[in-house]
């Protein structure tokens, strides 16, 4: 009886851990079909990127119940409990990004209302940044790799300088033509999204150090502080 014990609990860590990527890829997807989106100018594929969210957010619910049930009847010690809390953490900042991605399909909406304001190079740079970071910070998790999930969170500062360039042309727009304004927002707002993408991803890789290593570097940056993630 123990040892088929054992074997279901290890089974329901690997699900959990399937779960996990299963959501990862899902919104890996919806960060690629928003700037696709964007850049084709397409209302169908944005609708249709907004309409796939239902399935990240029940992939959060679904590996919520499963984290809550092994912490309640497994009560895991040391390298699974970490492992366990790693997965809640993770699932949350897995659904924000979900969310980000259909804030971004909204303002590609509204940019369709309107011809296109300038040709679009650095935001779906920012997108590719972004979407890497997602996949690395994922593959650190898999791989239980705490320099890979270093490296990613030492890209978050490519995206941030991509993000205040984004703003800085945009600005250059607004103050030349006040017919500009709602377009050069709405792409600005698109960076932001894309810049709190990485954070998320950052939040990731951070979770998957404590994973590995059992050590907690949030907060513990020397860089000039700025927002977190933990509002979108």
């Amino acid at each position: 009886m123990q040892k088929h014990t054992s074997r279901s609990y290890e089974n329901d860590l690997q699900r959990l851990q399937e779960k996990i990527l299963r959501m990862g890829g899902l919104v890996e997807d919806a960060i690629a079909r928003s700037l696709q989106a964007l850049v084709d100018r397409s209302p169908d594929l944005a609708q249709e990127t907004m309409e796939r969210d239902h399935l990240v957010n029940r992939l959060e619910v679904e590996i919520d119940e499963l984290c809550i049930e092994l912490l309640a009847l497994r009560q895991p010690a040391a390298t699974d409990l970490r492992l366990i809390i790693t997965g809640l953490k993770i699932s949350t900042d897995l659904e924000r990004i979900g969310d980000l991605a259909v804030n971004l399909c909204e303002r590609v909406l509204e940019l369709l209302e309107a011809p296109p304001l300038k040709p679009l190079i650095d935001l779906p740079q920012m997108a590719e940044k972004a979407r890497a970071m997602v996949r690395d910070s994922l593959d650190a998790y898999v791989r239980r790799e705490a320099e890979l999930a270093r490296s990613v969170c030492a890209r978050d500062d490519e995206v941030d300088d991509l993000n205040r360039q984004v703003f800085r042309e945009l600005l250059t727009y607004m103050l030349e033509n006040p017919a500009n304004i709602s377009r050069a927002l709405s792409l600005s707002m698109i960076g932001r999204y894309l810049e709190r993408i990485a954070d998320h991803a950052t939040n990731i890789s951070e979770m998957v150090i404590y994973l590995v290593q059992g050590k907690d570097i949030r907060h513990t940056f020397t860089a000039e502080p700025k927002n977190r993630a933990g509002d979108a």
